[in-house]
């Protein structure tokens, strides 16, 4: 059988992009976890740490493990942070935050990934979890051939003006909104 013509040939210019996916609308995680997925499939090495979930299960992890040993997962956070039913401290929070940002800086100087996925990075910074003065630390001292994609609300526009990509999800229409309770494998 032949093989298909391919429609985009490998660059011969590699450079690690800075991908930023925010705005209200659903599918920033996803996105990236399709990223993820993506390069699972061409073999490359992909680290995910996510910041500000934790405390609920979400098929994600399942799915993430099944791409082991390709695609890593850190689960920092301790749920999200002040909304109904939160019962960590806000130093918690930050706390978790916090280790978060230095694991993932260790992750991104190691050598060992292609991708370096901070889930929910935007919102630990919008909700002071963390400093901005740490994200573009990362920001300016990213090796040249990893790429990192922030998901989360609110991106700082200290981090888009930085970014090469920038993706803002815009809600049009959500189930959620109609009393509709969130779906298992499309919502968590």
């Amino acid at each position: 059988m032949e093989e298909p013509k391919r429609r985009f040939t490998e660059t011969r210019e590699k450079l690690g992009l800075v991908v930023v996916m925010t705005g209200h609308g659903k599918g920033k995680t996803t996105s990236a976890l399709g990223i993820a997925l993506r390069a699972a499939g061409h073999d490359m090495k992909v680290c995910i740490v996510e910041f500000i979930k934790g405390d609920i299960h979400s098929g994600e992890i399942s799915g993430i493990k099944r791409l082991f040993p390709n695609v890593e997962l850190h689960i920092t956070g301790k749920g999200f942070c002040s909304i109904k039913g939160d019962k960590y401290s806000f130093e918690e929070h930050r706390g978790s935050a916090q280790d978060a940002i230095k694991l993932a800086k260790e992750k991104m100087l190691s050598g060992a990934f292609d991708i370096l996925i901070l889930d929910e990075i935007n919102n630990a910074l919008n909700l002071n979890l963390i400093d901005l003065p740490q994200v573009i630390e990362m920001l300016e001292e990213k090796p040249p051939l990893i790429h990192l994609i922030l998901t989360g609300r609110d991106a700082h526009s200290e981090v888009i003006k930085r970014a090469h990509t920038v993706t803002e999800m815009k809600e049009i229409k959500h189930a959620y909104r109609q009393g509709i309770k969130p779906q298992k494998g499309i919502d968590y």
